[in-house]
């Protein structure tokens, strides 16, 4: 069984293997092993600290096989974005060009550097290991994080955002990059990821254009990547367009990556999740595949199993009541299609 968990101190190790096999491109793990550390005690610290408003806080969960203990994948709930250095994105605006005299009249798109999405909430830093993709994984460990919103709405914004990486080759090329970010930073993509998970963006405030930028002045290959989604990204968009999240004409300054977003009470599981009894199953017939999770935040778990329901709760499986951390009468929130159904 797949269980998704808080992250420990002790998964250092696991936390390294995935932020290495993400590769180019993926902003909030382009950062040194020591960041990767303080980022994981601090979701510790998050996870057991006693609060009910969002602060600067993040959660970090991992999906581990409970038969061999391996961790394999990742994602994150940024309580608040934009609370200690800027969260600067391009805003794609369409502008009218008129000329009687020259009888022309047509739209074109220009970029502005903004930064409106400080203050909102962030679901990120989803990866699994590549062995696991096309088996439901991705979809556990993406889920999961709304479940925990919506067990402690509380610690989240009223708006949750999540930044899709762009197109950016293994060898860390990306054509928008090339077209106008090499020409106002001067140095490699790499280079100013890097710069940007680890630092306070002020780089971003000294050297970005401030004046709005033309689209097509950039060359074609990067006008082409604008808004578009990097194919190991395309499952991560279609989940999040399923749980309502849409894209608004933001991307982010380096790679022109999609950013989504969602009112946190529309998202769809946190909106059709339901608090019932946890009931063991023995002779039920299960009707349903559902995905579950306890009403904790410190020991927080959540699993997919087969369950059905009655009218004092739902039937779930002994092993998923152990995996879950919970005994018969306790409170789950449970979300659940029927079985042969998406």
């Amino acid at each position: 069984m797949l269980i998704v968990r808080p992250a420990r101190t002790e998964d250092f190790e696991s936390f390294v293997e995935l932020a290495d096999a993400a590769g180019p491109g993926f902003t909030s793990l382009a950062v040194p092993h020591s960041d990767l550390k303080a980022r994981l005690a601090k979701s510790v610290k998050s996870f057991a600290a006693d609060i009910d408003a969002p602060g600067d806080h993040i959660y970090l969960l991992m999906l581990e096989d409970s038969e061999t203990g391996e961790i394999v994948g990742m994602s994150a709930v940024k309580a608040l974005v934009g609370l200690n250095k800027p969260f600067f994105s391009f805003k794609l605006l369409k502008i009218a060009q008129s000329s009687s005299v020259a009888n022309r009249h047509f739209d074109m798109s220009v970029m502005l550097l903004v930064n409106e999405y400080s203050g909102t909430s962030e679901v990120g830093t989803l990866f699994v290991k590549s062995k696991m993709r096309g088996t439901g994984a991705g979809r556990l460990i993406s889920q999961a994080r709304y479940m925990l919103i919506a067990t402690a709405p509380e610690r989240i914004g009223d708006t949750i955002i999540s930044e899709l990486r762009g197109r950016v080759d293994a060898n860390g090329h990306s054509p928008f990059w090339e077209a106008l970010g090499r020409k106002f930073f001067k140095m490699d993509f790499n280079e100013a990821d890097e710069i940007t998970a680890s630092t306070d963006n002020q780089f971003i405030t000294d050297l970005m254009p401030k004046y709005p930028i033309y689209l097509d002045l950039l060359t074609e290959e990067a006008q082409a990547v604008v808004g578009k989604t990097h194919p190991d990204g395309v499952g991560a968009r279609r989940l999040l367009e399923a749980e309502g999240f849409r894209y608004d004409g933001y991307v982010d300054i380096f790679d022109a990556g999609p950013t989504m977003a969602a009112p946190r009470d529309q998202i769809r599981t946190v909106k059709d999740s339901h608090v019932l009894t946890a009931l063991e199953q023995t002779d039920n017939k299960p009707t349903h595949r559902a995905l579950m999770s306890n009403e904790q935040i410190k020991d927080f778990r959540a699993v997919y199993a087969k369950v059905s329901f009655g009218d004092d709760g739902v039937y779930i499986p002994n092993n998923a009541l152990q995996a879950l951390m919970l005994q018969p009468g306790d409170k789950v929130r449970v979300y659940a299609t029927r079985i042969g159904m998406k």
